[in-house]
C-alpha cells in the first residue's frame, strides 16, 4: 500500500500553493515599454552643429528689361533748326536797311534812298550790303533759292500776286516790311493780307 502523506504535511503544501497562486494575482505585470531611439554620439554631435531650419531669403527674380535704343539728343537737333531758322549777316543787315526807311513815301518806280517802290526798297536794301539784285520784282522772284512759305527766316524776299506784281522783306512771326501802294509809305504789315506767290532767299 502506498504511504499516505500525513495530515499535516498536506495541510503545509496546499497552504504554500495558495500563497504563490495568491503572489501571482497580486504583484503587478510590469508594461511592456516602447524602446526609445538613444542618441548615438555622432548624432548628438549632428544635431549640435545643425542650426534649427531658418527662412533662407530668396532674391527677386529680374524685371525683365526693355531692349535698349538709342535716342539722339534732343539739344543737338533743336540747336541745328535754330541754326538753319537764323538769317544770314547779309539778309539780316539788308532787313536792318528796309527798316530804317519805314515812313517813306511810296513813289513808283523810286528807288531811294528817300522815297521808294516795292522793288526799289528791295534792291536799295540789299545794295548796300553789297548784293546787287534786279530792279523789277518779277526778276527779283528768279534769283537766288527758292524756299517754303512755312521755311521762310527774316531777310527772305516774299513775291505776291499771278504773275508775280509786288516784293517784300520778311522779318518774322508772319509779317513783312514793304513800300506798299501809292499814298501807303513805307510799312510793316500782315503778310496773309496779300495773296502768296513764292519767296527766294538771296
Amino acid at each position: 500500500m502506498p504511504k499516505h502523506t500525513p495530515l499535516a504535511s498536506r495541510a503545509a503544501v496546499f497552504a504554500t500553493s495558495t500563497a504563490a497562486a495568491a503572489l501571482f494575482v497580486v504583484m503587478p505585470v510590469a508594461p511592456a515599454t516602447t524602446p526609445t531611439a538613444t542618441a548615438t554620439p555622432a548624432t548628438s554631435a549632428a544635431l549640435a552643429v545643425t542650426p534649427a531650419a531658418q527662412a533662407v531669403p530668396v532674391a527677386p527674380a529680374a524685371a525683365p528689361t526693355a531692349p535698349i535704343t538709342r535716342v539722339e539728343p534732343v539739344s543737338v537737333t533743336v540747336k541745328a533748326a535754330v541754326a538753319s531758322a537764323a538769317p544770314t549777316a547779309t539778309s539780316s543787315s539788308a532787313l536792318k536797311n528796309a527798316m530804317s526807311k519805314i515812313g517813306a513815301p511810296y513813289v513808283w518806280g523810286a528807288t531811294g534812298p528817300n522815297s521808294f517802290d516795292c522793288s526799289g526798297l528791295v534792291s536799295w536794301a540789299y545794295k548796300q550790303v553789297g548784293k546787287p539784285l534786279p530792279r523789277t520784282s518779277k526778276a527779283q522772284s528768279q534769283v537766288g533759292t527758292p524756299v517754303s512759305k512755312a521755311n521762310l527766316r527774316p531777310g527772305d524776299l516774299v513775291f505776291f500776286y499771278k504773275p508775280v506784281s509786288h516784293v517784300a522783306i520778311y522779318i518774322g512771326d508772319g509779317k513783312v516790311v514793304h513800300a506798299s501802294t501809292s499814298g501807303s509809305p513805307v510799312k510793316i504789315s500782315d503778310m496773309n493780307r496779300m495773296p502768296f506767290n513764292s519767296a527766294r532767299r538771296v
